[in-house]
């Protein structure tokens, strides 16, 4: 029988902000790339310290890859109705190392709790959407070993060829450049490297890292 499919390991592009209004209430989403739950609370701690005049700032975060740690709270408003929507289109998003809380500038409407739900969940959802995604790969880390008349050359067709180029150490007997290879392409690239430097560039395993790659839906 076939394994399942793993899920991809994803988290937002970068740090960024989102605000709607609804019924003259404002919803500001900030959303944080963390590597832990303390990072995690310390940025909510952050963004409650710079809006200390808002009517509530609600928070949720998912961080861990395999052993997911998620939080949520709904600062003041109705049971159910802020922090736990906004951890849920985290969940169903699938991104960790994830952490957003959403300013609340009361506007006077009573929204009611359908309409909280729908504007914290909303308002990530959008965020989400307008930062972007990226799925983060393993992938082997190889060190390629080349003269100086050939490095420049070979890491522009290194880069023309797909593959991601970490590092270049230049060093007295020439330079050593770090580049990343997904497990199944290893032979291949063994193969595309003798072709590309006529056989004068060799390289051997460093271990493995990650690169990260923009993801969709449709990815």
């Amino acid at each position: 029988m076939p394994q399942p499919a793993a899920k991809p390991d994803l988290t937002i592009r970068a740090d960024g902000s989102h605000e709607i209004e609804v019924k003259r209430s404002r919803f500001i989403c900030h959303l944080a790339r963390v590597g832990d739950e303390a990072a995690a609370q310390e940025f909510i701690a952050g963004i409650r310290k710079r809006y200390w005049d808002a009517r509530h700032n609600c928070t949720a975060f998912v961080v861990g890859a395999e052993q997911r740690r998620e939080r949520s709270s709904d600062d003041g408003e109705p049971a159910g109705t802020a922090g736990v929507p906004m951890l849920e289109v985290l969940r169903r998003r699938g991104v960790t190392d994830t952490v957003a809380v959403v300013t609340r500038y009361f506007g006077g409407v009573l929204l009611g709790a359908g309409g909280l739900v729908r504007a914290y969940g909303g308002v990530v959802s959008q965020a989400l959407d307008e930062i972007g995604l990226v799925e983060r790969r393993p992938v082997a880390l190889l060190v390629v070993a080349a003269d100086h008349t050939r490095a420049g050359r070979l890491e522009n067709e290194l880069r023309a060829a797909g593959y991601a180029v970490r590092e270049l150490h230049y060093e007295a007997t020439g330079v050593r450049i770090e580049v990343g290879v997904p497990e199944p392409e290893l032979a291949g690239f063994h193969t595309w490297l003798a072709e590309a430097s006529g056989g004068s560039a060799a390289a051997v395993p460093a271990g493995h890292f990650h690169i990260e790659v923009p993801w969709s839906e449709a990815s």
